[in-house]
């Protein structure tokens, strides 16, 4: 959500800012709304002490015996409430937030300009692609040949988009999000929580979901919401408060199942576990004052990069352009993962700073020390990572030319010490 304040202080700029998102100019008609809006609301307050005042005089007029002056009171008393009834100003502010909502979040100045990904920045990579001594499968070729790996039988439970594991690799599933979820908590200082996986409309709205991405996400008969990430609860913990600056920074994760509908996704991806309707993801979400949101974005990236790093895998963090930078987000880093099956970098994780924008929507504050009133509170969040596109990077990076799959050491505590998942027989 946006500040009116600013975008009456400086059209131009809006406008501006979201122009590197290739929208048209909406300062302007914002502008009206507003002004519409702020004259009702000074004619309203203006009629409802006239009508106070209206009320006093019909009770004076009454008691004079006055009772032509007391009907001519009357019928003016009368007029405010029925314009009371048709020119509220509760419509006209329907009306600008309903326009407001729809805008993106404006970009951080360094967002590099581009109209979409072929724009976005490679930072920096690390590790180089493996090189393998035989002809490299995709994930999901691995999985079938290990016998481990069933779209049939998710097609025939479900549909399109799921899968089910089975053994060796659905044990190696709760692995990754076992052990991402024990180094995020006992080495980055982040806080487990579980949270619920069905949330209410003000929820979705307040991380920006609703009402703009209602087309991409499952909805239950009793109008509940299964969350797309675990971002959507833990962020709004804090909705609707006003928090002590000493509670701050917060840092909270959750493993959780994430649902989508992938509706702008026909096509794309079909064979595999690459983009599923279900699947798991550790997520990372933080909320702290404004003067530390730059920072905290780097060091929640870092976090992400850690686990890759640990799993053995090649990596790259990318800057995404203007044109690729999600609704919510002012900035975002992308971290991809090399797939040698594919011969192709994919996302991983994607870690982003909202600044004060899903903050507005939530009315989630703090007050400053030593400062008056309130101000809002910065949101961010990022992958920590998504747990099935971890699993499918283990299986094409560590493949092994007899069909087995190698263990990173990190996760054989959680495996019961198996170095290796090898076909049966």
């Amino acid at each position: 959500m946006h500040d009116i304040r600013a975008l009456r202080a400086d059209p131009a700029a809006f406008d501006a800012a979201l122009a590197r998102r290739g929208l048209p100019p909406t300062a302007e008609e914002l502008l009206k709304i507003d002004t519409a809006l702020r004259k009702a609301t000074t004619e309203l307050q203006a009629g409802l002490a006239r009508k106070n005042a209206l009320s006093k005089a019909i009770g004076a007029a009454m008691r004079a015996g006055n009772k032509q002056e007391a009907e001519r009171l009357k019928a003016e008393a009368e007029a405010i409430v029925y314009w009371e009834g048709h020119m509220s100003p509760e419509s006209l502010d329907v009306l600008l937030r309903s326009q407001l909502e729809e805008l993106p979040n404006r970009l951080d100045p360094d967002v590099p300009d581009g109209a979409d990904e072929s724009a976005n920045v490679v930072l920096h990579v690390h590790g180089e692609p493996r090189q393998l001594n035989f002809p490299p499968k995709q994930h999901f070729e691995i999985g079938e040949a290990l016998g481990l790996m069933d779209f049939a039988t998710a097609s025939k439970l479900a549909g399109a988009r799921f899968t089910v594991l089975k053994g060796a690799l659905a044990r190696l599933e709760r692995a990754l999000g076992q052990w991402m979820i024990n180094l995020h908590t006992e080495e980055h200082g982040y806080t487990e929580a579980t949270v619920p996986y069905l949330v209410n409309d003000a929820t979705m709205y307040g991380t920006g979901q609703l009402p703009k991405f209602a087309d991409d996400l499952f909805r239950t008969t009793d109008g509940r919401w299964l969350i797309p990430t675990a971002e959507v609860p833990l962020t709004n913990f804090v909705r609707g408060e006003i928090l002590d600056p000493a509670a701050l920074p917060i840092r909270l994760t959750s493993l959780t199942p994430c649902f989508r509908s992938e509706a702008g996704a026909a096509g794309r991806d079909t064979r595999g576990m690459l983009r599923q309707h279900q699947f798991l993801k550790v997520e990372l979400v933080s909320i702290v004052a404004p003067d530390q949101s730059a920072e905290e974005h780097e060091r929640m990236t870092a976090c992400a990069e850690r686990v890759l790093t640990a799993l053995g895998l090649t990596w790259r963090r990318i800057v995404l352009s203007a044109g690729d930078t999600g609704f919510g987000a002012a900035k975002t880093y992308d971290l991809e993962v090399w797939l040698p099956g594919q011969q192709a970098w994919r996302e991983i994780s994607s870690c982003s700073n909202c600044r004060d924008f899903q903050a507005r929507r939530m009315e989630a504050r703090f007050r400053p020390t030593g400062g008056k009133g309130t101000e809002f509170l910065h949101t961010l969040n990022g992958s920590g990572v998504a747990v099935g596109r971890a699993l499918i990077a283990l299986l094409e990076t560590h493949q092994q030319a007899d069909g087995s799959v190698a263990i990173p050491e990190v996760l054989r505590p959680f495996m019961g010490g198996l170095e290796a998942i090898r076909p049966a027989g």
